[in-house]
């Protein structure tokens, strides 16, 4: 057996029911690598070596439950956890012991899973990062807010990671550390359990090594049965649209945007260009509304009764929230309905759209997660994507194309995403 800790989710599965591997063996192996590597990658909020070990031992006493039975996942911080604290990235929740789990961790749990541990986030899962650096060259950013759950995924300390994303928290650290990013439709994975930032943008999904990992991973956390990628046929239809944020695009996605088209028209799939309807030019805007709108009055507790507590950078994102009125927040979200309305009419041609993960490679300053523009359109929009990696920029770091489908054809994404992910492989 090659080395477990550079396993994909569903092979470690394989080997656990098969004998040849233990879910305390793969654990094991995991935290030595942990060890090894946390002083320059820091993915870590909460790491408790004993428990995790005794809850990979418990998986091993068992029949396997799923087929991820006995396999370790890093949980977000800011997902509730029985059995660890819950810090939310921020000094105002430092012994913050919830009596109950997120309902994604108690379903993976319920599957067989083993919580490894909380990985770090952004303050609130917003713009102030932590201590996570990026794995591939510690003077980068791992891009955030789910920072600990991308460094972690990319280093090999865990092959699964739960992200959420509100802007681009998902896709973007996905891209910057060479992993997997899904992101689902709006809403497909519950979110009780979760310190809310915006209702209307907030999204649970996952960090993975493969497309078919964050495919499985994704259908436990929504207690749906998993399905096996669809065959997409010789000749999938993509569209390629550069987005409102093509001018912020640096030659690293450029690039990698022009050799993703050229290999999947190479394999045999189409790519036409398409120009977003007139609508969509205020999309961007409707979202920072809405985003700001609902956190600044979500987090009113931390800001009525803790402002000390918060960051600078936390209050400036959400300060512009408190001078919106309510006309102005419902502007914008009859410009989201608007956008997902004309949006669906995509994919009466395509089966998915190709656009940029991030502006390039990860940047190089640790104070700043990179910027999420090319990200926020798709969340405003609430539908699914995905952050395939396999190319990298001109500095050697990893870049991600974003693959984007319709709300409802979640698993349609995935199977192109799948497709793509083959092509960049080879």
């Amino acid at each position: 057996m090659s080395d477990p800790t550079e396993l994909t989710a569903l092979a470690a599965a394989k080997e656990i029911a098969s004998g040849r591997l233990t879910s305390e063996k793969l654990t094991q192996a995991l935290l030595e690598r942990i060890d090894s590597r946390d002083d320059a990658v820091r993915a870590w909020a909460h790491l408790d070596p004993d428990q995790v070990l005794a809850e990979a031992r418990m998986r091993d006493s068992e029949r396997p439950r799923s087929p991820l039975h006995g396999v370790p996942v890093g949980v977000k911080d800011i997902l509730d956890t029985h059995d660890m604290p819950t810090t939310h990235g921020s000094p105002i929740y430092p012994n913050n012991h919830p009596s109950n789990d997120a309902a994604c961790v108690a379903l993976l749990r319920d599957a067989g899973m083993v919580v490894m541990g909380k990985t770090v986030t952004t303050e609130f899962a917003l713009r102030n990062p932590g201590p996570t650096r990026n794995p591939h060259d510690p003077t980068r950013t791992p891009g955030g807010s789910s920072s600990g759950s991308a460094a972690g995924v990319g280093d090999c300390q865990i092959p699964l990671g739960i992200g959420t994303q509100t802007s681009g928290s998902i896709i973007r650290p996905a891209s910057f550390c060479g992993v997997v990013g899904y992101k689902p439709t709006h809403g497909r994975i519950m979110r009780n359990g979760m310190k809310v930032l915006a209702e209307s943008l907030d999204t649970i999904g996952c960090m993975a090594r493969s497309v078919a990992d964050a495919n499985a991973f994704a259908s436990v956390m929504e207690a749906s049965p998993i399905q096996s990628l669809s065959d997409v046929g010789p000749a999938p239809a993509f569209a390629f649209t550069r987005s409102p944020c093509w001018a912020e695009a640096e030659a690293g996605t450029r690039n990698a945007m022009k050799e993703a088209i050229a290999r999947v028209q190479g394999a045999g799939g189409t790519v036409v260009e398409i120009e977003l309807p007139p609508a969509f030019k205020d999309a961007l805007e409707a979202q920072d509304v809405i985003m700001t709108y609902e956190a600044w009055r979500g987090l009113a507790y931390e800001r009525c009764f803790h402002a000390d507590k918060m960051s600078v950078a936390l209050k400036d994102a959400i300060s512009s929230g408190g001078d919106h009125t309510r006309q102005r927040y419902d502007w914008a979200r009859n410009v989201q309905a608007t956008c997902k309305a004309t949006f669906w009419q995509v994919f009466q041609r395509f089966g998915a759209v190709l656009t940029p993960a991030a502006p390039g490679e990860a940047p190089k300053n640790l104070a700043f997660t990179g910027s999420p523009n090319f990200n926020r359109l798709w969340t405003v929009l609430g539908v699914p994507c995905v952050s395939v990696p396999g190319l990298k920029g001109p500095a050697g770091m990893p870049v991600g194309v974003q693959c984007v489908g319709a709300a409802g054809r979640a698993h349609e994404t995935l199977a192109h995403a799948a497709w793509l992910e083959r092509v960049l492989a080879e």
